[in-house]
């Protein structure tokens, strides 16, 4: 059998220029904030990027008076018109994609080969969709009545590409945006700042404010806020809904997830490989809507995990700016400490862990690719969100029992179900309580389909036609 060596192939950090120290970006302009600035570490190596600016609730204030003046600009212009900016900025990251991702996985952590192969084609993707919206939203059949301010808070795992799923279509219905991205991934929300300023948007329409949880509550909470979107855990998501209840203002909750991927005996087993592999592995496991639950039917149990195994164990695990690699860094020591909580618990309630031979950097926050096998439905990483490179597998025989099981969560976000039956399909997708069904195929988005969860998965859809609807006053 022929050995080939590895030759790594870095990418270059030197397309990216790195200021030492960032503020907020408010009426156009970058400001100083009024709290303690913070730092943003390179998670793979620990290092610090950056020195950001913190905005306090002045500050918040600042930038969403500056949203308020500009709305009354903004949403005066003609549908047509606003198209422009959005198709000049989509424009503008596509010219600046190779800065944009290699920026997003200094920050993030996440392998370059997905920062430039999905996140940044998605993010322009999202612009020139909802571009080609701004002057047709008559024909949507939401009105075309913008709601005023959006206030939004994105989270970490997906920094960009969250932003475009927020920022494009508020501004395509003739909103304004005070936006607070998530305090481990800043950098490229403020690299963003500085492409509406390329594109000459007009100053106010955009206002990013940088900070803890603290800045996104105050964001949240200001009174001249008119809508607040929201992508994070079901737990802040609770907290959002309760400070936002009976104030009249807007909300979409995009929340956490608990999804199944679901294998019958005749689906063709390497193709399922592939989709579970990607379904946990992309990202880190830093996915809402990860299949982080195998539901495998018993007769092929033994001879898909034997796949599984082998093909986890070719996975590459190092640094983020290597083309090379597929699971890169954890994005913080809080989310490593997490993982590794739940997957001990995982080993104390009985599960077998398995991981393959990997050698992980000393420096940075790393987590080799993990399956638990013998997993019940009352275990802990059974029910609750892992957020990282974490599979558990479970078994069924029948479709009902597959139909039950996978619906057995409090999370109802994504599913995936894998079989050459299309009949079959049907019948599941009309059974699961998620949001998004894949057929033979995982973690496959477009920005014309709409996305979004039930119970504690969240409410309101982003993406698509139904992606208007939360920012147009219906």
């Amino acid at each position: 059998m022929a050995i080939f060596e590895y030759a790594p192939a870095p990418e270059s950090r030197d397309v990216v220029d790195l200021r030492s120290s960032y503020g907020l970006f408010v009426n156009g302009e970058f400001v100083e904030g009024s709290g303690k600035p913070f730092k943003t570490v390179n998670p793979a190596t620990e290092e610090t990027l950056a020195e950001v600016a913190t905005a306090t609730s002045d500050d918040v204030d600042r930038a969403v008076q500056a949203a308020r003046k500009a709305f009354g600009v903004w949403s005066a212009l003609p549908g047509s018109e606003r198209a422009k900016y959005l198709f000049r900025i989509a424009r503008i990251i596509q010219e600046r994609a190779r800065e944009l991702a290699v920026l997003e996985s200094l920050d993030n952590g996440k392998p370059i080969r997905e920062s430039r192969d999905f996140d940044l084609p998605q993010v322009a993707a999202h612009f020139f969709y909802y571009a080609g919206w701004a002057d047709k939203l008559e024909y949507a059949g939401f009105g075309m009545k913008p709601l005023g301010v959006a206030g939004q808070v994105i989270p970490w795992n997906f920094p960009l590409l969250m932003l475009a799923w927020k920022v494009a279509p508020a501004l395509a219905c003739g909103n304004t945006v005070v936006l607070k991205p998530a305090e481990t991934t800043p950098l490229t929300a403020l690299l963003f700042a500085d492409i509406c300023r390329q594109a000459e948007l007009p100053p106010g329409v955009v206002n990013i404010v940088t900070g803890a949880g603290e800045t996104g509550a105050a964001v949240v909470a200001h009174p001249d806020v008119d809508k607040v979107a929201f992508t994070g855990s079901t737990e802040v998501g609770r907290i959002i809904a309760r400070t936002v209840a009976g104030t009249g203002k807007k909300l979409t909750l995009e929340l956490g997830g608990k999804a199944a991927n679901i294998v019958f005996e005749d689906a063709a087993i390497d193709q399922a490989v592939e989709g579970i592999v990607n379904g946990i592995f992309f990202n880190q496991g830093h996915v809402c809507c990860a299949g982080s639950r195998l539901l495998v039917q018993e007769s092929i149990q033994d001879e898909l995990l034997a796949a599984l195994k082998r093909r986890v164990a070719t996975l590459r695990v190092g640094d983020p700016l290597d083309k090379n690699t597929d699971v890169g860094a954890v994005n913080s020591a809080e989310q490593l400490a997490k993982i590794r909580r739940l997957s001990e618990l995982g080993e104390s309630e009985g599960a077998e862990r398995w991981s393959p031979a990997c050698e992980l950097p000393e420096r940075g926050f790393w987590f080799p690719p993990t399956l638990f096998t013998g997993v019940a439905q009352s275990h802990t990483i059974a029910r609750e969100e892992v957020f990282g490179p974490v599979l558990s597998v479970l078994t069924f025989r029948t479709p009902a029992e597959a139909v039950e099981k996978a619906n057995n969560t409090p999370y109802g976000l994504s599913a995936g179900v894998w079989t050459e039956k299309g009949s079959r399909i049907l019948w599941m997708a009309e059974r699961l309580r998620a949001g998004v069904v894949w057929a033979n195929t995982f973690n496959k988005f477009d920005p014309a389909s709409p996305f979004g969860g039930y119970k504690e998965s969240g409410f309101g859809r982003e993406g698509g036609l139904h992606g208007l609807e939360a920012y147009l006053d219906v």
